[in-house]
């Protein structure tokens, strides 16, 4: 709910306060894919859901809807990101028809590259990739703790320490809509700046 402070510029002889908001179990994860090469190069998809505070209370009185509605959000906004959710965001990326046509293969291999994020090594992603393999997209991961390698990286970089000026959040509804704005303007900045590339390398030819 409070971004991590980072350097910066005050009066002298002044105290520059901080905003901070007690997370309590309350933030927001996302998922990305950065498209580097073929014809949608630049292209910049993701989704994000908010992790609500767990309940001390021994019987649940509230539905889960009644909880996701209670922080301003719906339930399918709700959640961590899971290997079903990673799934389900790899098929959408690689273009699959919404009704999952069976048998549907991409016309060009799509290399997506992961880390060794626990649910990215799940045995339900692992047992997947025969399925994904067979419709032309392979799962190639990163060594461990090499956060360098990954294209990725420097995105969520940016969007968190430039694209989010406000620091703290009261409510995780709040930084949810922060967090998708601020992803939403990171897109737009990389379909410009790809397409920028593009024309160059037209010109130059």
């Amino acid at each position: 709910m409070t971004l991590p402070p980072c350097g910066s510029w005050f009066l002298e002889g002044e105290r520059l306060r901080v905003r901070y908001e007690a997370p309590q179990g309350r933030r927001v994860n996302v998922i990305g894919a950065h498209f580097t090469h073929g014809p949608v190069a630049g292209h910049f998809a993701y989704q994000s859901w908010a992790c609500l505070p767990k309940s001390r209370a021994k019987h649940q009185r509230k539905t889960p809807e009644q909880l996701a509605a209670a922080h301003g959000l719906l339930l399918e906004e709700v959640g961590p990101i899971d290997s079903e959710r990673l799934l389900a965001f790899v098929w959408r990326v690689a273009g699959q028809p919404a009704d999952g046509q069976e048998g549907w293969k991409r016309e060009r291999p799509l290399m997506v590259v992961l880390d060794n994020y626990s649910v990215h090594t799940s045995h339900t992603v692992t047992e997947a990739c025969p399925e994904l393999e067979a419709a032309g997209v392979y799962l190639v991961r990163l060594p461990s703790y090499s956060p360098e390698l990954s294209r990725l990286e420097p995105d969520w970089n940016d969007v968190k320490h430039h694209g989010m000026p406000v620091r703290s959040f009261e409510r995780v509804a709040d930084l949810k809509w922060a967090v998708d704005e601020a992803l939403a303007r990171k897109a737009e900045q990389l379909r410009r700046d790809s397409a920028k590339t593009t024309s160059l390398g037209q010109s130059a030819t």
